[in-house]
């Protein structure tokens, strides 16, 4: 069982940059990949980005993000990162960590087995 702690969330303007990160605990680090999530009101949860278990190793964006956000991870610090550029009113959302069920990456749901509690992004316009 992994415990996925989140924080950075917060309020940017249109075109801005925020990071948010994940601190985890539990399995040993580099034994899982990470990704990142996100959910909007009245939408489902949607896949952002995920990093398999090496630090600097394979990474996967939604094409919503990519060239503009970038997943990456510490495995010292048992931590995961999510760097947001140029950020969008539409990438308003609950972000979350999530810790794959294996070192394999994935891009689905399904793929991870243990979540945080979210952290909030709102982008004003």
């Amino acid at each position: 069982q992994v415990t996925l702690v989140e924080s950075g969330g917060g309020l940017v303007q249109t075109g801005g940059s925020l990071m948010v990160y994940c601190t985890t605990s539990g399995r040993t680090f580099s034994d899982y990949s990470l990704g990142w999530f996100r959910q909007a009101p009245g939408k489902e949860r949607e896949f952002v980005a995920a990093i398999s278990w090496r630090s600097g190793g394979i990474t996967y964006y939604a094409d919503s993000v990519k060239g503009r956000f970038t997943i990456s991870r510490d495995n010292a610090k048992n931590t995961v990162y999510l760097q947001m550029n140029s950020l969008k009113p539409e990438d308003t959302a609950v972000y979350y960590c999530a810790a794959g069920r294996t070192a394999v990456v994935g891009t689905h749901l399904g793929d991870f087995g243990s979540w945080g509690q979210g952290t909030q992004v709102t982008v004003s316009s």
